[in-house]
């Protein structure tokens, strides 16, 4: 069975979604390790919960970046990980991970991507005034939201919208899209 190591940032609910699926059935893996960049995220609480191992790595104890990816590395390597999922993971992954994931990470996006990469993706969808919006899953890679894509979900912008809003009825289908792109992966039906 494939082992998934999740890396976040906050609440963790496409976390909670990724583990939903894993322990259903859904997918056929097992989340074996949780790892996040702030020492307050919720979704180490949500990992604990369900009995999977959980650390806080402080970037702020390494020197740098390359030695603070190369604890998560080791961490993720302790656990057997074969895939690696970002999940609201707020740090742009450098070139130690990648190195050793490559093709073997994906992430979840609040757009269509190519459209609105990066941070506020909602806030700029409302700005461009979009009439669909949406959640990709996409391998990561040296850019910013610039791997392959995998799966979208599109979402309708609302006249009435609001970053809030629209970001609601985004994650709904992040939750939907996130676990069926694992799924895919862990069957061997994506590949980087």
């Amino acid at each position: 069975m494939l082992n998934i190591g999740v890396l976040i940032s906050g609440r963790g609910s496409n976390l909670q979604a990724l583990i939903d699926a894993s322990e259903c059935g859904d997918i056929p893996a097992k989340i074996s390790i949780v790892i996040s960049n702030k020492s307050d995220a919720y979704g180490l609480e949500r990992a604990k919960k369900h009995n999977i191992p959980a650390v806080f790595i402080n970037p702020r104890d390494f020197s740098d970046k390359n030695s603070y990816e190369r604890k998560i590395v080791e961490t993720l390597k302790q656990y057997n990980v074969g895939l690696v999922c970002l999940a609201g993971y707020m740090k742009i992954v450098g070139e130690v991970i990648l190195t050793e994931y490559k093709g073997k990470m994906i992430n979840i996006h609040p757009s269509l991507l190519p459209k609105y990469p990066g941070l506020h993706a909602q806030k700029q969808a409302l700005e461009d005034k979009a009439k669909v919006s949406g959640a990709t899953v996409h391998f990561v890679d040296e850019g910013c939201d610039t791997g392959s894509i995998i799966l979208q979900a599109e979402v309708p912008v609302l006249e009435n919208d609001t970053e809030d809003s629209l970001s609601a009825r985004i994650l709904e289908q992040e939750h939907k899209i996130y676990p069926e792109a694992v799924r895919l992966f862990v069957e061997g039906k994506v590949k980087f």
